[in-house]
Protein backbone atom coordinates (compact mmCIF):
# COMPACT_ATOMS: atom_id res chain seq x y z
CA UNK A 1 0.00 0.00 0.00
CA UNK A 2 1.35 3.43 -0.94
CA UNK A 3 1.44 5.51 2.53
CA UNK A 4 0.78 9.41 2.75
CA UNK A 5 2.62 11.44 5.21
CA UNK A 6 0.67 14.70 6.46
CA UNK A 7 2.78 14.35 10.07
CA UNK A 8 5.50 16.79 9.39
CA UNK A 9 4.68 19.07 12.76
CA UNK A 10 6.07 16.09 14.70
CA UNK A 11 9.28 14.96 12.78
CA UNK A 12 10.32 15.40 9.17
CA UNK A 13 12.24 13.22 6.79
CA UNK A 14 16.10 13.66 6.01
CA UNK A 15 16.55 15.78 2.76
CA UNK A 16 19.11 13.69 0.88
CA UNK A 17 21.50 16.84 0.50
CA UNK A 18 21.03 16.30 4.16
CA UNK A 19 21.91 12.24 4.07
CA UNK A 20 25.00 13.21 1.92
CA UNK A 21 26.35 15.80 4.47
CA UNK A 22 26.03 13.70 7.16
CA UNK A 23 27.82 10.31 5.42
CA UNK A 24 30.40 12.59 4.43
CA UNK A 25 31.37 13.63 7.61
CA UNK A 26 30.72 9.79 9.16
CA UNK A 27 33.14 8.80 6.69
CA UNK A 28 36.12 11.23 6.62
CA UNK A 29 35.40 13.59 9.83
CA UNK A 30 36.06 11.51 12.51
CA UNK A 31 38.22 13.08 15.26
CA UNK A 32 37.49 14.34 18.62
CA UNK A 33 36.23 18.50 18.28
CA UNK A 34 38.14 19.26 21.63
CA UNK A 35 41.73 17.29 20.34
CA UNK A 36 44.36 19.65 19.51
CA UNK A 37 45.71 17.49 16.41
CA UNK A 38 45.00 17.70 12.88
CA UNK A 39 41.79 15.17 13.16
CA UNK A 40 40.41 17.20 16.02
CA UNK A 41 40.76 20.50 14.45
CA UNK A 42 39.09 19.65 11.24
CA UNK A 43 36.17 18.47 13.38
CA UNK A 44 36.27 21.40 15.36
CA UNK A 45 36.43 23.67 12.25
CA UNK A 46 32.99 21.74 11.02
CA UNK A 47 30.84 22.45 14.39
CA UNK A 48 32.11 26.01 13.91
CA UNK A 49 30.99 26.00 10.29
CA UNK A 50 27.62 24.96 11.56
CA UNK A 51 27.63 27.27 14.29
CA UNK A 52 28.19 29.87 12.07
CA UNK A 53 25.39 28.95 9.81
CA UNK A 54 22.51 28.29 12.24
CA UNK A 55 23.54 31.68 13.91
CA UNK A 56 23.39 33.59 10.36
CA UNK A 57 19.87 31.85 9.89
CA UNK A 58 18.73 33.59 13.03
CA UNK A 59 20.92 36.93 12.63
CA UNK A 60 22.69 36.31 16.07
CA UNK A 61 26.42 35.91 16.95
CA UNK A 62 28.27 33.04 17.19
CA UNK A 63 29.01 33.67 20.73
CA UNK A 64 25.36 33.23 21.36
CA UNK A 65 24.53 29.44 19.85
CA UNK A 66 24.97 26.21 21.92
CA UNK A 67 24.32 22.82 20.50
CA UNK A 68 21.73 20.53 22.47
CA UNK A 69 19.96 17.38 21.85
CA UNK A 70 17.07 19.18 20.91
CA UNK A 71 14.35 22.13 21.75
CA UNK A 72 13.34 19.79 24.83
CA UNK A 73 16.60 20.18 26.18
CA UNK A 74 17.04 23.65 25.50
CA UNK A 75 13.68 25.04 27.06
CA UNK A 76 14.53 22.97 30.21
CA UNK A 77 18.35 24.53 30.40
CA UNK A 78 16.71 27.88 30.38
CA UNK A 79 14.40 27.29 32.91
CA UNK A 80 16.13 25.84 35.60
CA UNK A 81 19.17 27.87 35.15
CA UNK A 82 17.57 30.89 35.09
CA UNK A 83 16.21 30.16 38.50
CA UNK A 84 19.09 29.21 39.37
CA UNK A 85 21.32 31.89 37.84
CA UNK A 86 19.43 34.66 37.29
CA UNK A 87 17.15 34.65 40.74
CA UNK A 88 13.93 34.16 38.48
CA UNK A 89 11.20 33.97 40.94
CA UNK A 90 8.01 33.46 38.70
CA UNK A 91 7.40 32.30 35.26
CA UNK A 92 4.44 33.19 32.93
CA UNK A 93 3.72 30.81 30.34
CA UNK A 94 0.12 29.60 28.32
CA UNK A 95 -1.70 26.47 28.76
CA UNK A 96 -1.02 25.91 25.49
CA UNK A 97 2.60 25.48 25.27
CA UNK A 98 4.67 22.08 24.33
CA UNK A 99 4.45 19.51 27.07
CA UNK A 100 8.64 19.89 27.70
CA UNK A 101 7.66 23.67 29.02
CA UNK A 102 4.44 22.53 30.67
CA UNK A 103 5.63 19.46 32.52
CA UNK A 104 8.32 21.61 33.48
CA UNK A 105 6.33 24.27 35.47
CA UNK A 106 4.23 21.57 37.04
CA UNK A 107 7.42 19.76 38.08
CA UNK A 108 8.23 24.00 39.60
CA UNK A 109 4.85 24.80 40.67
CA UNK A 110 6.22 24.33 44.49
CA UNK A 111 9.68 26.49 44.03
CA UNK A 112 8.46 29.57 42.27
CA UNK A 113 5.34 31.67 40.87
CA UNK A 114 3.55 29.91 38.02
CA UNK A 115 1.19 32.41 36.32
CA UNK A 116 -0.58 31.16 32.70
CA UNK A 117 -1.88 33.51 30.82
CA UNK A 118 -5.59 33.22 29.29
CA UNK A 119 -6.04 31.89 25.27
CA UNK A 120 -8.75 32.62 23.32
CA UNK A 121 -10.36 30.46 20.90
CA UNK A 122 -7.82 30.64 18.37
CA UNK A 123 -4.70 30.20 20.85
CA UNK A 124 -4.12 34.08 21.09
CA UNK A 125 -2.72 35.33 24.14
CA UNK A 126 -4.11 38.80 25.19
CA UNK A 127 -0.91 41.55 25.26
CA UNK A 128 -2.72 43.69 27.40
CA UNK A 129 -3.15 40.61 30.27
CA UNK A 130 0.56 40.26 29.70
CA UNK A 131 1.35 43.73 30.81
CA UNK A 132 -0.96 43.84 33.43
CA UNK A 133 0.44 40.59 34.96
CA UNK A 134 4.03 41.52 34.55
CA UNK A 135 3.20 44.99 36.14
CA UNK A 136 0.88 42.77 39.76
CA UNK A 137 4.73 41.31 40.72
CA UNK A 138 8.28 42.78 41.39
CA UNK A 139 9.69 39.05 41.67
CA UNK A 140 12.37 38.19 38.89
CA UNK A 141 10.18 36.91 35.85
CA UNK A 142 11.03 35.11 32.61
CA UNK A 143 7.95 34.42 30.07
CA UNK A 144 8.57 31.42 27.97
CA UNK A 145 5.96 31.39 24.91
CA UNK A 146 5.73 28.84 21.79
CA UNK A 147 6.26 31.36 18.95
CA UNK A 148 4.49 28.59 16.42
CA UNK A 149 2.23 26.45 18.52
CA UNK A 150 2.78 22.80 17.42
CA UNK A 151 -1.10 21.48 17.16
CA UNK A 152 -2.78 24.56 16.24
CA UNK A 153 -0.08 26.71 13.94
CA UNK A 154 -1.13 29.77 15.83
CA UNK A 155 1.62 32.31 16.34
CA UNK A 156 2.60 35.23 18.67
CA UNK A 157 3.76 38.20 17.52
CA UNK A 158 7.08 38.10 19.12
CA UNK A 159 7.69 41.88 18.27
CA UNK A 160 5.04 42.88 20.89
CA UNK A 161 5.54 40.62 23.35
CA UNK A 162 9.51 41.16 23.16
CA UNK A 163 8.54 44.80 23.48
CA UNK A 164 6.21 44.07 26.16
CA UNK A 165 9.07 41.90 28.62
CA UNK A 166 11.78 44.26 28.11
CA UNK A 167 9.56 47.40 29.50
CA UNK A 168 8.82 45.39 32.12
CA UNK A 169 12.32 43.86 33.07
CA UNK A 170 11.34 40.47 32.37
CA UNK A 171 13.23 38.06 30.45
CA UNK A 172 11.74 36.05 27.38
CA UNK A 173 12.25 32.68 26.46
CA UNK A 174 11.09 31.83 22.89
CA UNK A 175 10.35 27.73 21.84
CA UNK A 176 10.74 28.27 17.87
CA UNK A 177 11.13 24.18 17.34
CA UNK A 178 8.03 24.70 14.35
CA UNK A 179 9.46 28.06 13.31
CA UNK A 180 12.76 27.38 12.94
CA UNK A 181 14.05 27.63 8.81
CA UNK A 182 10.15 28.17 8.57
CA UNK A 183 10.01 31.75 8.62
CA UNK A 184 12.38 34.72 9.19
CA UNK A 185 13.54 35.23 12.56
CA UNK A 186 15.76 38.22 13.01
CA UNK A 187 16.97 37.93 16.77
CA UNK A 188 18.62 41.14 16.25
CA UNK A 189 16.00 42.84 16.09
CA UNK A 190 14.01 41.27 18.59
CA UNK A 191 13.94 41.65 22.26
CA UNK A 192 14.07 38.03 23.09
CA UNK A 193 16.37 36.42 25.64
CA UNK A 194 16.31 32.71 25.28
CA UNK A 195 15.05 30.41 22.07
CA UNK A 196 15.13 26.76 21.35
CA UNK A 197 15.37 25.00 18.10
CA UNK A 198 15.25 20.77 17.01
CA UNK A 199 16.61 20.19 13.74
CA UNK A 200 13.99 17.22 13.04
CA UNK A 201 11.39 19.61 12.43
CA UNK A 202 13.12 20.92 9.04
CA UNK A 203 14.23 17.90 7.45
CA UNK A 204 17.65 17.43 9.48
CA UNK A 205 18.57 14.35 12.12
CA UNK A 206 16.58 14.06 15.46
CA UNK A 207 18.46 14.05 18.52
CA UNK A 208 20.05 17.60 17.95
CA UNK A 209 19.07 21.55 18.18
CA UNK A 210 20.40 24.72 19.93
CA UNK A 211 19.65 26.98 22.57
CA UNK A 212 20.44 30.92 21.72
CA UNK A 213 21.57 32.67 24.78
CA UNK A 214 21.67 36.45 24.26
CA UNK A 215 25.33 37.94 25.08
CA UNK A 216 23.53 40.05 27.90
CA UNK A 217 22.93 36.95 30.06
CA UNK A 218 24.90 34.85 31.49
CA UNK A 219 23.62 31.03 32.68
CA UNK A 220 25.86 28.13 33.75
CA UNK A 221 25.71 24.45 31.78
CA UNK A 222 22.66 22.04 33.12
CA UNK A 223 25.34 19.11 33.78
CA UNK A 224 29.25 19.11 33.69
CA UNK A 225 31.73 16.98 32.59
CA UNK A 226 33.89 18.84 30.22
CA UNK A 227 34.39 22.07 28.42
CA UNK A 228 32.52 21.67 24.74
CA UNK A 229 30.55 24.22 23.40
CA UNK A 230 32.16 27.11 25.59
CA UNK A 231 31.65 25.60 28.65
CA UNK A 232 28.21 24.90 28.43
CA UNK A 233 27.65 21.85 27.52
CA UNK A 234 29.79 18.95 28.59
CA UNK A 235 30.10 15.74 26.13
CA UNK A 236 32.09 15.10 22.94
CA UNK A 237 29.93 16.92 20.27
CA UNK A 238 27.30 14.81 18.26
CA UNK A 239 29.26 16.07 14.97
CA UNK A 240 27.28 13.89 12.72
CA UNK A 241 24.42 15.30 13.53
CA UNK A 242 25.69 18.81 13.57
CA UNK A 243 27.05 18.81 10.20
CA UNK A 244 23.31 17.58 9.11
CA UNK A 245 21.40 20.08 11.37
CA UNK A 246 23.75 22.66 9.50
CA UNK A 247 22.85 21.65 6.26
CA UNK A 248 19.35 21.55 6.48
CA UNK A 249 19.51 25.34 8.35
CA UNK A 250 21.77 25.88 5.03
CA UNK A 251 18.64 24.43 2.62
CA UNK A 252 15.88 26.38 4.85
CA UNK A 253 17.27 29.49 4.67
CA UNK A 254 17.93 29.57 1.04
CA UNK A 255 14.71 27.87 0.59
CA UNK A 256 12.40 29.31 2.90
CA UNK A 257 10.47 31.86 0.52
CA UNK A 258 9.59 28.98 -2.35
CA UNK A 259 8.92 26.27 0.20
CA UNK A 260 6.70 28.92 2.27
CA UNK A 261 4.82 29.73 -1.07
CA UNK A 262 4.05 26.32 -2.25
CA UNK A 263 2.58 25.47 1.31
CA UNK A 264 -0.20 28.33 1.13
CA UNK A 265 -1.07 27.04 -2.15
CA UNK A 266 -0.92 23.71 -0.97
CA UNK A 267 -2.90 24.85 1.87
CA UNK A 268 -5.61 26.89 0.03
CA UNK A 269 -6.01 23.97 -2.18
CA UNK A 270 -6.43 21.53 0.75
CA UNK A 271 -8.75 23.71 2.60
CA UNK A 272 -10.94 24.86 -0.71
CA UNK A 273 -11.19 21.43 -1.33
CA UNK A 274 -12.32 20.08 2.24
CA UNK A 275 -15.18 22.89 2.86
CA UNK A 276 -16.65 21.89 -0.68
CA UNK A 277 -16.77 18.23 -0.12
CA UNK A 278 -16.93 18.37 3.94
CA UNK A 279 -19.33 21.84 4.27
CA UNK A 280 -19.25 21.64 8.32
CA UNK A 281 -15.86 21.07 8.70
CA UNK A 282 -13.80 24.03 10.89
CA UNK A 283 -10.41 25.30 11.17
CA UNK A 284 -8.65 25.19 15.09
CA UNK A 285 -6.60 28.30 15.11
CA UNK A 286 -5.87 31.37 13.26
CA UNK A 287 -7.12 31.77 9.92
CA UNK A 288 -6.35 34.86 7.85
CA UNK A 289 -3.34 35.92 9.93
CA UNK A 290 -0.52 34.97 12.38
CA UNK A 291 -0.44 31.28 11.42
CA UNK A 292 1.82 29.07 10.28
CA UNK A 293 0.75 27.81 6.91
CA UNK A 294 1.92 24.49 7.38
CA UNK A 295 -0.46 23.14 10.03
CA UNK A 296 -3.87 23.02 10.32
CA UNK A 297 -5.84 21.28 12.47
CA UNK A 298 -9.24 20.74 11.34
CA UNK A 299 -12.39 19.73 13.19
CA UNK A 300 -14.32 17.46 11.63
CA UNK A 301 -18.18 16.07 12.27
CA UNK A 302 -18.75 13.26 14.56
CA UNK A 303 -19.10 9.82 13.05
CA UNK A 304 -18.93 6.45 13.46
CA UNK A 305 -15.73 6.40 11.20
CA UNK A 306 -14.00 9.60 13.08
CA UNK A 307 -14.63 8.16 16.21
CA UNK A 308 -11.24 6.15 15.72
CA UNK A 309 -10.18 8.89 13.05
CA UNK A 310 -6.21 8.58 13.16
CA UNK A 311 -6.67 5.10 13.47
CA UNK A 312 -8.85 4.87 10.02
CA UNK A 313 -6.64 7.38 8.52
CA UNK A 314 -3.63 4.71 8.76
CA UNK A 315 -5.36 1.64 7.81
CA UNK A 316 -6.47 4.31 4.94
CA UNK A 317 -2.84 4.53 4.55
CA UNK A 318 -2.53 8.10 5.57
CA UNK A 319 -0.29 9.03 8.09
CA UNK A 320 -1.53 12.22 10.35
CA UNK A 321 -2.17 12.66 14.25
CA UNK A 322 -5.23 14.30 16.53
CA UNK A 323 -2.03 16.35 18.27
CA UNK A 324 1.27 16.32 19.91
CA UNK A 325 3.67 13.38 18.85
CA UNK A 326 5.21 13.78 22.56
CA UNK A 327 3.37 11.60 24.47
CA UNK A 328 4.84 7.72 24.17
CA UNK A 329 3.39 7.31 20.86
CA UNK A 330 -0.34 7.22 22.38
CA UNK A 331 -2.97 9.63 21.14
CA UNK A 332 -4.50 11.49 24.30
CA UNK A 333 -6.72 14.30 24.54
CA UNK A 334 -4.98 17.19 23.96
CA UNK A 335 -3.95 19.81 25.97
CA UNK A 336 -4.03 22.73 23.54
CA UNK A 337 -7.63 22.09 22.32
CA UNK A 338 -8.62 21.43 25.37
CA UNK A 339 -7.52 25.17 26.47
CA UNK A 340 -9.08 26.73 23.66
CA UNK A 341 -12.18 24.49 22.24
CA UNK A 342 -13.31 23.40 25.55
CA UNK A 343 -17.08 21.14 25.09
CA UNK A 344 -16.61 21.92 21.34
CA UNK A 345 -18.27 19.08 19.49
CA UNK A 346 -16.25 17.52 16.73
CA UNK A 347 -13.14 15.39 15.70
CA UNK A 348 -9.97 17.32 15.55
CA UNK A 349 -7.28 16.12 13.33
CA UNK A 350 -3.84 17.80 12.49
CA UNK A 351 -2.76 17.83 9.10
CA UNK A 352 0.74 19.34 8.63
CA UNK A 353 2.26 20.09 5.28
CA UNK A 354 5.44 19.98 3.11
CA UNK A 355 6.79 21.74 0.09
CA UNK A 356 7.48 18.01 -0.69
CA UNK A 357 3.66 17.26 -1.38
CA UNK A 358 1.94 16.92 -4.48
CA UNK A 359 -1.94 17.72 -4.85
CA UNK A 360 -2.34 14.40 -5.84
CA UNK A 361 -1.07 13.16 -1.64
CA UNK A 362 -4.12 15.90 -1.18
CA UNK A 363 -6.84 14.36 -3.58
CA UNK A 364 -6.30 11.33 -1.68
CA UNK A 365 -6.61 13.01 1.76
CA UNK A 366 -9.72 14.37 0.59
CA UNK A 367 -11.22 11.63 -0.99
CA UNK A 368 -10.75 9.60 2.25
CA UNK A 369 -11.80 12.50 4.79
CA UNK A 370 -14.26 12.64 3.10
CA UNK A 371 -15.74 8.99 3.62
CA UNK A 372 -14.88 9.00 6.83
CA UNK A 373 -17.55 11.94 7.53
CA UNK A 374 -20.08 10.14 5.39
Amino acid sequence: MQRYYFDYAATTPLLPEVKEKMQGVMEHVYGNPSSVHYHGRIAKAEVEEARKICANLLKASLGEIFFTSGATESNNMVIHKSIQDLGVKRIISSPTEHHCITHTLEALKDEITIDLLHVDAHGNIDHSELERVLKESELTTLVSLMHGNNEIGTLHDLKTIGEICKANNAYLNVDAAQTYGKIPIDLDALQIDFLAVSAHKIYGPKGIGLVYINNNNSISPLFYGGAQERNMRAGTENLISIAGFAKASELAGAEMETRDKKIRELRSYLLTKLKDSIPQIQLNGNATEFYLPNILSLRLPETRKTEMLVFNLDIAGISASAGSACSSGVEQASHVLEAIAKDVPGQSLRVSLSHLHTTDDLDYLIKTLTELCS
